[in-house]
């Protein structure tokens, strides 16, 4: 299923996106897309029914915002160089672990939202990611295949970075990484029963028409099941929880200087295959 959510910021009421690619309204069968909904079979179980039968009330998509398709997130886990040809391009090593750092769940927007340059900011960069929303709590994972049971679904997401607060500032990444609209996320939650492999998926990220990053989860150091089994040594993952699992190369930190790094009135767009596509237009903070 292609669950999402729709309406002003705040007000977003669930719909659904049908094979034929008609909205529908789910606001009549749950109340929101969020962990609850996630962690309850039965729930999605009607779900599905209601759109098999065809009864579900159409919604007019025009000049309908769709919000982040997950609502009332508890945490924003990444995974930092996570993709071998980015890590070079940066000059970093291999990890031989996986960097784990947060980005707060105030990031979070819709997937065509405006973002924000921060005020004095001169290295805003883009990045492509794959998002894994966690479906079952989560502790202590053994295995691939438990991590993976434990995963709802799948969405594409912008990890804005601000690389000079990341880097130059001193501390940890937390400053480059938590800047107000720095985590579009959407447009849709693709349930994990319809992403045969997210080990392959092409992503792609263009700004003004220019193609930038065009990579495959195939190339992920450390792949999707890894990745969950590993953050849930740490920390205890909950239905609603989204991991970003890093970018492939690409992004303007990697290219020459000058490096066109993000500025007001650019327009970036971005997809992955299967999970939909975003576009932002960015604005001064």
């Amino acid at each position: 299923m292609k669950l999402l959510r729709v309406g002003t910021a705040g007000s977003e009421r669930p719909a659904l996106l049908d094979a034929e690619g008609t909205l529908r309204d789910l606001s009549g069968t749950v109340t929101d897309i969020d962990g609850a909904l996630l962690a309850d079979d039965a729930a999605l179980d009607r779900i599905r029914a209601a759109a098999e039968s065809g009864e579900l009330p159409v919604l007019d998509a025009a000049g309908l915002r769709v919000g982040p398709p997950v609502g009332r997130i508890g945490k924003v886990v990444c995974i930092g160089l996570n993709y071998h040809d980015h890590a070079a391009e940066t000059g970093a090593a291999t990890p031989a672990e996986p960097v784990v750092f947060f980005k707060a769940a105030d990031t979070v927007v819709g997937p065509d939202d405006t973002v924000l340059v921060p005020r004095k900011s001169v290295k805003t960069d883009w990045e492509v990611e794959l998002a894994v929303v966690i479906g079952r709590t989560a502790r202590y994972l053994e295995s691939d295949e438990e991590a993976l049971a434990h995963v709802a679904g799948y969405a594409v997401a912008h990890d804005v970075s601000e690389r000079e607060f990341q880097i130059e500032r001193g501390g940890t990444w937390d400053k480059g990484k938590n800047c107000e609209t720095f985590n579009p996320l959407g447009p849709w939650l693709v349930t994990a029963d319809e992403v045969a492999d997210p080990q392959n998926l092409s992503l792609k990220l263009w700004v003004n028409g220019e193609l930038k990053q065009d990579g495959s989860t195939s190339q992920q150091i450390f792949p999707v099941a890894e990745v969950v089994c590993y953050v849930s040594q740490f920390m205890t993952l909950y239905p609603g929880d989204v991991i970003n699992t890093g970018t492939p190369a690409g992004v303007a930190m990697g290219q020459p200087e000058p490096k066109p790094y993000l500025r007001a009135g650019d327009v970036v767009e971005l997809e992955i295959e299967g999970l939909g596509r975003q576009r932002q237009e960015l604005k001064s903070a």
